[in-house]
């Protein structure tokens, strides 16, 4: 995974697309280097290939990617990573129209002078050059010992700003480098949010070749009813105490759907409000923490759950002689999802999308509805590039509605915005 702490010169977005390109090459590179020269993890596996680990080796070294010799952490992978890409220099050319110069800058955009061509081969080798020659290498290794390498590369969406320039440059760059890796031995595994994908493909010029990465694609990740139902038992009920005190039966958690619904109705109530036409109160939850998209992560249910206990334990405290019908009640469920709906305004809408705020605060105090009449009033001659952003983060639903495109808030943002239901 990669750091929250990426350099300053990765997140400012001086760099071009390929230039990322190089700096996900090397970086891949070096996760494989510590994979396979930290110690002696895979040291039995490895005996036969006593010849290829020295080929590999020289290939680094020529490389100038120092040899792991311990446990590093990602911090050093990248300072070696910066390193090795300041030693390359990779370089960019522009030829602007109309045949008026030439320019070319390096990696940290300094100028550099442009030199005549060469008439006999240069005796460095490219950049290409050095990641195939590694890469070949390495798979020799692997084909020696039978083994196969994984490379994971996580948490992308807590580098960049969020729907940003620099962010669709690095996940381009990062996509292509996978194409340096294509092996029946190497893999690299990228975990990427579903807009986060959608916008690397979305742009003027495309994405040639696509397949090439999408061909292994896993289905989209997400949390079915079941799934966070089964989750949050578990964790309830986890507590011994409470499981003997409602006379749970544990092993039939894992085993029997029905069993895990009556174990909820154990501890929260049939509605969370009175009246006919209620929503169950665990389906209450579930549509209540899905954004525009029609997501919901365990993160938001649970944080929900967890101040709605909070309350339940402050209500209780504030009437000790006093009883409750049930372990959590239908007002500290209420005051849990108000929480919820104001925490997500801060930590995700204001907190990953900065560059999207001034255009999200013109929402606060207003309506749950809006078509494109009202969005271009709202949001002036840009609006519809700014709904669609926010469509991608979850921050609208989109819909037809009587032949004409709705863009609805979720519920789950109406409070900590203070929405009043209804059409703008």
């Amino acid at each position: 995974m990669i750091p929250s702490s990426t350099p300053l010169w990765i997140s400012s977005g001086r760099l071009s697309e390929e230039e990322f390109v190089s700096f996900w090459c090397i970086y891949l590179v070096s996760l494989a280097n510590e994979q396979f020269l930290k110690g002696s993890r895979y040291a039995e596996y490895l005996i036969s290939a006593g010849a290829e680990i020295d080929t590999f080796r020289r290939a680094c070294a020529r490389a100038r990617i120092p040899e792991i010799t311990a446990k590093k952490s990602l911090r050093d992978i990248l300072e070696w990573t910066l390193h090795v890409l300041n030693t390359w220099k990779p370089k960019l050319k522009y030829r602007p129209p109309e045949a008026v110069g030439e320019w070319e800058l390096d990696l940290f955009g300094g100028a550099v002078p442009t030199q005549p061509e060469a008439t006999e081969p240069s005796s460095e080798p490219s950049l290409p050059k050095y990641v195939n020659e590694i890469k070949e290498t390495l798979e020799a290794v692997l084909d020696r010992s039978q083994l196969s390498l994984w490379l994971m590369v996580d948490r992308l969406d807590e580098i960049f700003l969020r729907r940003s320039p620099v962010e669709r440059k690095a996940l381009r760059g990062l996509l292509r480098a996978m194409r340096y890796f294509a092996s029946g031995r190497i893999r690299v595994k990228v975990f990427l949010r579903d807009d986060m994908l959608d916008q690397v493909v979305r742009t003027e010029d495309g994405f040639t070749a696509l397949t090439h990465v999408t061909v292994r694609q896993a289905d989209t990740l997400r949390w079915t009813p079941e799934q966070i139902l089964m989750m949050l038992i578990k964790r309830i009920f986890a507590n011994d105490d409470l499981a003997r005190y409602l006379g749970v039966e544990k092993d039939q958690i894992d085993v029997n759907a029905s069993y895990r619904k009556t174990c909820f109705d154990y501890v929260f109530p049939p509605t969370v409000y009175r009246g006919s036409n209620q929503s169950p109160t665990f389906r209450w939850i579930y549509n209540r923490c899905a954004d525009g998209r029609g997501v919901v992560t365990p993160r938001d249910v649970l944080a929900l759950l967890i101040r709605a206990k909070q309350r339940q334990q402050d209500l209780c405290a504030e009437d000790l002689d006093g009883t409750s019908e049930w372990i959590i009640g239908s007002a500290a469920i209420q005051y849990g999802f108000q929480e919820l709906s104001k925490s997500k305004r801060q930590t995700y809408l204001e907190a990953e999308f900065p560059h999207l705020r001034e255009h999200i605060e013109k929402f606060v105090g207003g309506k749950t509805e809006y078509d494109e009449a009202s969005l271009r009033k709202l949001l002036r001659v840009s609006w519809k590039p700014i709904a669609e952003d926010l469509v991608a983060v979850g921050f609208f639903s989109k819909r037809k509605k009587a032949g004409a495109e709705v863009y609805a808030i979720p519920v789950v943002y109406w409070h900590g915005l203070n929405l009043t239901r209804g059409r703008a």
